[in-house]
């Protein structure tokens, strides 16, 4: 039996990106129950892909209740709907084989991994005053994208003077403005840029010096968008909304590195159920961008564990 439910998180403070606001973060809690055993995965459908709670709750509904993990994979394409479901299924097994998920998809034990901690857009001072509560942090991440960035990353880099700093501009530039930006961005020791073009506008990267690494976001969502991306792109951003779960997450990885990319791996603003996969992906990673929970004012129960060594693995109790 496979149910889909909704579930809200309300976030701590309002989450500002180039794109818009929010004030929570919106969910699908998928669970598979088969011999008295229930595993359970969750998706954050996402409008950039066409995605809605109820779009995604259609697709899901629609699968037979048998569903494995082969079949899912021709029968929904890669999108928050495939990801729950996937999610789930490996749950299930590993709770059927009393075992864990790791150990079913033949990877070491993951170990905790630092991860960034996402800044929101706000004013240059509202951001120096964050920058400066969290300059502990070892990696922080800043949503980019508008008119205001450099007095935004300026100000940030005063709040934090010894963080790493990462970059998302969300497709939000221009190749003009990427231009003009990426010697200042040197100045400032910024470590990458994420999607600095718009998916669909993001060939003139390919002719473009990139005096800093750039990172395919929306871009990149499984392992049939990889070819595009060569020579446009150093690195490709891995999050299991997009590849429909971590059976593709875990080939899109493989492949990517195979083919001299560095991997990212990044998540929506969801909960510890959601992030729960992901930690099986951090290894070798060249960042891990999987905070979500850190930006909620509740979680689910038996979430994950943060703390200076990073974000910790799931326990048995939360998934996997």
């Amino acid at each position: 039996m496979i149910t889909v439910t909704a579930d809200t998180f309300p976030l701590a403070q309002v989450f500002t990106i180039a794109r818009g606001s929010r004030t929570e973060a919106r969910v699908l809690t998928v669970r598979i129950t088969r011999g008295g055993v229930t595993g359970w995965g969750e998706c954050v459908p996402y409008t950039r892909y066409g995605e809605s709670l109820a779009s995604v709750t259609a697709q899901i509904s629609a699968l037979p209740p048998g569903i494995d993990r082969a079949a899912l994979q021709a029968l929904l394409p890669p999108g928050a709907a495939r990801n729950a479901v996937d999610c789930a299924l490996w749950d299930l097994a590993a709770k059927t084989a009393g075992c864990r998920v790791w150990q079913l998809a033949g990877l070491p034990a993951p170990r905790p991994a630092i991860t960034a901690f996402t800044l929101s857009l706000d004013t240059p001072a509202a951001m120096r005053a964050a920058a400066t509560r969290h300059a502990h942090l070892p990696l922080l991440k800043i949503k980019v994208g508008t008119p205001a960035d450099m007095p935004r990353l300026e100000a940030v880099r005063q709040g934090a003077p010894r963080s790493t700093i990462i970059i998302d501009a969300n497709e939000g530039w221009t190749p003009e403005i990427y231009r003009d930006l990426a010697p200042h961005l040197q100045r400032l020791g910024v470590a990458m840029v994420e999607q600095p073009l718009p998916a669909g506008a993001d060939a003139l990267l390919a002719g473009m010096a990139r005096p800093l690494p750039v990172c395919a976001d929306e871009s990149c969502h499984d392992r049939a968008t990889l070819p595009a991306l060569r020579g446009k792109y150093d690195m490709v951003n891995l999050k299991l909304d997009k590849t429909g779960g971590l059976t593709e997450a875990l080939a899109l990885k493989a492949e990517a590195l195979a083919q001299g990319f560095k991997v990212m791996i990044g998540c929506m603003v969801g909960s510890s159920l959601a992030m729960a996969p992901a930690t099986l992906l951090a290894a070798g990673a060249a960042y891990v961008d999987l905070d979500g929970p850190l930006l909620l004012a509740q979680d689910r129960a038996n979430p994950l564990r943060y703390d200076a060594a990073g974000v910790h693995p799931p326990t048995p109790a939360l998934w996997g």
